[in-house]
């Protein structure tokens, strides 16, 4: 098992043991089992999936939301430090589709090159939400 801490501006989001965690990195998605080399890296805006169990399905996975950050693996101990985070039982789904229809507003009117990166993130991050919701809806039927 790796210990797995999801932090996040708002606090520790998750602390246990884990079988594997996969991440979205600048270079792809990783994932991350007991025994991983050390590692530092960025993460992007993408979603975290947690496999507590080596026998869980993928439908069993837990799945946070996350914006940006850092990655650390050193000696089993798996560390994301984040802006944001949001687990799949914390996202109105409505209100994500809502924040992302006026995150992409935002961008066709943003003034200068500031504005349109600040709401391109937003569009980032609210898609991500809205797929973590979907997933969560998915395997709850």
């Amino acid at each position: 098992m790796i210990l797995f801490e999801l932090v996040s501006l708002d606090g520790v989001k998750f602390s246990e043991e884990v079988y594997e965690v996969l991440l979205p990195t600048l270079d792809g998605e990783i994932g991350v089992l007991p025994g991983h080399m050390p590692l530092i890296s960025v993460a992007k805006s993408g979603i975290v999936s947690i496999r507590r169990q080596s026998t869980d399905k993928d439908d069993m996975m837990d799945r946070f939301a996350i914006n940006g950050g850092v990655i650390e693996v050193a000696d089993n101990v798996l560390r994301v430090l984040v802006d944001s985070a949001d687990h799949a039982d914390e996202i109105n789904e409505k209100e994500a589709q809502d924040a992302f229809e006026l995150a992409k507003k935002m961008v066709s009117e943003a003034p200068d090159a500031l504005s349109l990166q600040q709401a391109q993130n937003m569009v980032d991050r609210q898609a991500t939400r809205i797929q973590v919701a979907a997933l969560r809806r998915r395997t709850r039927r």
